[in-house]
C-alpha cells in the first residue's frame, strides 16, 4: 500500500468514527446509489452522484461538488452516513475531473457550473432544502455560488477555505511551495512523476512546468508572476470576484478553521467581509487542528481538542435544514496551551480586549522587557543552495509530518539559524490575535529574505512553534524603496492570527533565519521577479538590536 493510500484509509477510517461518535445516530437505511448527467450552460455533461435514504422524499440535502477522483470512496462514505441519518447527498464532479466531461482549469468554472447545478437541484422534487459542504477545494465550490444561491438552499458550511488568494498564495513574496507547487503538481491534467522538492528549487520556476512536469501550465505560470498584493491580478478576474462574494452572500454560513491550516488567513478575511446581516446568523469556529483536521501538537494530545469535522457540520445541518431554525451568531476559538474553547461576539476580538507588548531582541541571544540603550548585531550567512529545511509550521500542505507545532532542535543546531530566548514567564500569558516581529536588518545583497519562528519551551526544555513567518526586503511594504546593499531597513515578519496561552514557568524563543523550505520558495538573493531568476548568491545578513534600531517581537496580550 503506497503513502497516499495508506493515508486515505486512515481518512476513511477517522470520518466513520466522527460519524458514530456524534450525537446524531442512524434512524433510516440507505438507498440506491444514482449516477446521472447535469447539463451545464455550455453544454458540457458534468457526472453527479446521488444517494437517498430508502424511503421517501423529499429530503434535506448536501450538495458537494468535488474535483478530486481520489475521494470517490470517501463520498460514497459520507453519502451513505449522511443516508441513514436522514439526508440525500448530491456529489457533483468539476468539470474535466473523473467521469465529468470539458477541460478541467482550476477554479474558473465553478461559479457557473455550482450555479448550473443548484438550477438542475431546483427541479426535483425529493429535494427538500439544501446545504452546501466542502473542505478545501470544494469550500471554494461552496464560495463561488454563496451570493447567487437558488430558494432551496438554505446554510453553507465552507472548511478551510476563503476569499483572499492572495494570503494564501504568498507572504510578503514568499510563495507557499508546499501548497500551490505541490498542488498544481497533483492537479496538472496530467501525469506529473517529478520529484516535488526538486520542482520548487528549479530555476527559473517559470518555466519548471515544461522542464520538469511534462506540459505548460498557463494558470500555474500566472500564480507565480504575481508576488504583491496589490497586483490588479489579484483584485480582477476569478480572484477578483471571490474577494467580492463575502459582502453579497444571502445564506447563513458556519466557517470552520483551524490554526494550523494554510487558508486560515484567507478565510478569516472572508469572515469578517461577511455583511452584518449574514454574520449575525453565521457560526465561525476555530480549532487547533491542520488542513486535514489532525492534531497538530507533536507530543500532546490535549483532552479538548475535539479535532473534528463531522460532527460540527451534522450539528449545523441538523438546527438550518431538519429543524429549519435560522441560526444565531457564535464565535468560538481554542486557547493551545489551557486546552479550552473561549466564545466572544467576534473575531479578532476588539482592541479593548488585547493590549500590544513589545519584547525586544537584546545582545547575548536574549529577549527582555525593555529595549537596551545601546546598539548591538549579531550576522550569519545565507546560502541558497543550503536553505533551512521546514520544521512546523502552519502554511503546509505536501510534507505532512512536518505541519503544525513541532518539537525544534536546540540552539545552535545551524550557523545561519539565530536564537533569542527569553528568561522564565513569571505568569500565564494569553496571546490572542496576529503577533509579528519587526526587525532591523542589513544584507549584502540588493534583496533578500527574513523568517522568523516564535516558539514555547517548556520547563524541561522542550521547544514547539507555534507560529511562523517571512518577509522580503522588497515586498515588506507594497511601496518599499529599492534596497542598497548594507542599509540598515527595519522590516515586519507579520503571522496569522492565533490564540495562545504560554505558561507561567515556560520561555519564550524566537528563531531568526532567512529561508524555510518548503514552506517558503527559497530566496535567491537576486532583486526582480522571483520566479524568473536563474542564479543564486551567498548573502551575509545582519539583524541590528538595541539603541536606534530596537528589533522586537511584537503581542497581542489580553489581560
Amino acid at each position: 500500500m503506497s503513502d497516499v493510500d495508506d493515508f486515505l484509509a486512515r481518512y476513511l477510517d477517522n470520518i466513520t468514527r466522527q460519524y458514530e461518535s456524534s450525537p446524531f445516530k442512524p434512524e433510516y437505511e440507505v438507498g440506491e446509489r444514482e449516477t446521472t448527467k447535469v447539463t451545464c450552460r455550455d453544454g458540457v455533461e458534468l457526472t453527479v452522484d446521488i444517494f437517498k435514504p430508502a424511503t421517501s422524499g423529499p429530503w434535506p440535502t448536501i450538495v458537494v461538488r468535488c474535483p478530486y477522483p481520489q475521494q470517490a470512496e470517501l463520498w460514497k462514505l459520507h453519502g451513505e452516513q449522511l443516508n441513514r441519518r436522514g439526508y440525500a447527498l448530491v456529489c457533483e464532479w468539476c468539470r474535466g475531473t473523473y467521469t465529468s466531461g470539458g477541460k478541467w482549469e482550476p477554479n474558473v468554472n465553478e461559479r457557473n457550473d455550482g450555479a448550473d447545478l443548484l438550477a438542475w437541484c431546483e427541479e426535483q422534487d425529493w429535494i427538500d432544502v439544501i446545504g452546501l459542504w466542502g473542505t478545501s477545494y470544494l469550500s471554494l465550490t461552496c464560495w463561488t455560488v454563496a451570493d447567487i444561491t437558488t430558494p432551496k438552499v438554505a446554510s453553507i458550511c465552507a472548511n478551510h477555505y476563503g476569499t483572499d488568494r492572495f494570503s494564501s498564495a504568498y507572504q510578503k513574496g514568499s510563495f507557499r511551495c508546499d501548497v500551490l507547487t505541490a498542488w498544481a503538481m497533483q492537479n496538472a491534467g496530467h501525469p506529473v512523476t517529478a520529484d516535488y522538492l526538486e520542482s520548487s528549487r528549479h530555476l527559473p520556476q517559470m518555466t519548471v512546468d515544461e522542464d520538469m512536469w511534462g506540459g505548460r501550465l498557463d494558470w500555474y505560470r500566472d500564480w507565480i508572476s504575481h508576488p504583491k498584493g496589490d497586483d490588479p491580478y489579484w483584485d480582477e478576474g476569478f480572484w477578483g470576484l471571490l474577494k467580492q462574494i463575502p459582502s453579497h452572500v444571502k445564506v447563513p454560513m458556519f466557517i470552520h478553521e483551524g490554526w494550523f491550516d494554510h487558508h486560515l488567513g484567507s478565510a478569516l478575511t472572508g469572515y469578517a467581509s461577511l455583511n452584518e446581516e449574514i454574520k449575525e446568523h453565521s457560526w465561525l469556529r476555530i480549532g487547533c487542528w491542520n488542513h486535514y483536521f489532525l492534531n497538530p501538537l507533536e507530543g500532546l494530545e490535549p483532552e479538548n481538542l475535539d479535532a473534528t469535522e463531522v460532527p460540527a457540520a451534522l450539528e449545523w445541518f441538523d438546527l438550518t435544514l431538519k429543524q429549519k431554525k435560522t441560526p444565531e451568531r457564535k464565535v468560538e476559538y481554542y486557547e493551545i496551551g489551557s486546552d479550552t474553547w473561549q466564545t466572544a461576539e467576534s473575531w479578532p476580538l476588539p482592541a479593548s480586549e488585547v493590549e500590544e507588548q513589545r519584547l525586544y531582541l537584546t545582545a547575548g541571544a536574549g529577549i527582555a522587557d525593555a529595549a537596551p540603550e545601546e546598539p548591538s548585531e549579531v550576522s550569519y550567512d545565507y546560502d541558497p543552495a543550503n536553505p533551512v529545511p521546514t520544521r512546523g509550521g502552519e502554511a503546509l500542505l505536501t510534507t505532512m509530518n512536518e505541519i503544525g507545532a513541532r518539537i525544534q532542535p536546540e540552539p545552535g543546531f545551524r550557523d545561519d539559524v539565530i536564537t533569542f530566548e527569553s528568561a522564565p514567564l513569571e505568569c500565564d500569558l494569553h496571546i490572542q490575535g496576529k503577533i509579528s516581529v519587526e526587525l532591523y536588518i542589513s544584507s549584502s545583497a540588493p534583496d533578500t529574505a527574513f523568517t522568523a519562528k516564535l516558539m514555547c519551551v517548556d520547563p524541561d526544555g522542550t521547544a514547539r512553534n507555534y507560529r511562523t513567518s517571512i518577509t522580503t526586503i522588497a515586498l515588506d511594504t507594497p511601496n518599499a524603496a529599492s534596497y542598497t546593499p548594507g542599509e540598515v531597513r527595519r522590516v515586519t515578519i507579520d503571522m496569522w492570527d492565533i490564540c495562545w496561552m504560554i505558561p507561567a514557568g515556560s520561555r519564550i524563543r524566537c528563531d531568526i533565519a532567512s529561508s524555510d523550505f518548503p514552506q517558503y520558495s527559497i530566496h535567491t538573493n537576486h532583486a526582480g521577479l522571483w520566479s524568473e531568476q536563474t542564479e543564486t548568491q551567498v548573502a551575509h545578513q545582519t539583524i541590528h538590536m538595541g539603541g536606534a534600531t530596537p528589533s522586537a517581537i511584537v503581542l497581542p496580550v489580553r489581560g
